[in-house]
């Protein structure tokens, strides 16, 4: 796979979450900002700084480009810890978020891509990393098992082809997830999809009648 051919690793995460969003996002080029995603921005630029620092034997490095030409994907880590192991380097990957830990694995795919990249990169393996969640003020810490590490090949195979197809999918309105969405006015989920169950109703009634 050539450079030009890799997908943003946060695809993935935004693929899972919805793939309209996601669909939105990297074939529309759509984007609007509201006050999750600006708590987002602000957490992240602490850590997107480029830089880094040794303590106790770590490597500290900030914003880090990671790459996989495996998985197909190409992005930048918050921040990659290098732990000394057996003379070599340990990276041990950290996703910062602003809010708690989900339901969903989204969140989860998405460091376990970085720690995918990252094996790749140094040739080594990677088994866990950690997601720091602003409002716990606390480490989670990931394991990549083989169950992860199998979502994580299949989100990226389906992303790539989503984002390929050049296909946006139709709405489908859930309140919990759209209604803190930062591109529910571009969206537009509950006015697409009454006009899309209004169709299927009149379609249903000309089958029938």
């Amino acid at each position: 796979m050539r450079e030009a051919d890799l997908i943003p690793l946060s695809a993935l995460q935004h693929y899972l979450y919805c793939k309209r969003q996601c669909a939105l996002i990297h074939i529309e080029r759509l984007w609007a900002e509201n006050r999750f995603t600006a708590e987002g921005r602000v957490l992240h630029e602490r850590t997107h700084a480029p830089g880094a620092e040794t303590r106790h034997g770590v490597k500290t490095i900030r914003a880090m480009p990671v790459r996989s030409f495996r998985l197909g994907i190409t992005g930048v880590t918050d921040v990659v810890e290098l732990h000394e192991q057996d003379v070599r380097l340990q990276p041990y990957p950290i996703e910062y978020k602003r809010g708690r830990p989900k339901a969903h694995r989204a969140d989860e795919v998405q460091l376990c891509a970085q720690a995918m990249a990252l094996e790749e990169m140094f040739e080594t393996s990677v088994p866990e990393g950690a997601l720091f969640y602003g409002k716990t003020r606390r480490r989670q810490r990931v394991a990549f098992d083989a169950e992860l590490r199998a979502l994580t090949d299949r989100v990226a195979e389906d992303t790539r082809a989503l984002i390929e197809s050049g296909i946006t999918p139709a709405p489908i309105y859930e309140p919990k997830k759209c209604d803190t969405c930062s591109l529910l006015d571009l969206c537009r989920p509950k006015q697409l999809t009454k006009r899309t169950d209004v169709a299927s109703w009149i379609a249903r009634q000309i089958e029938t009648s």
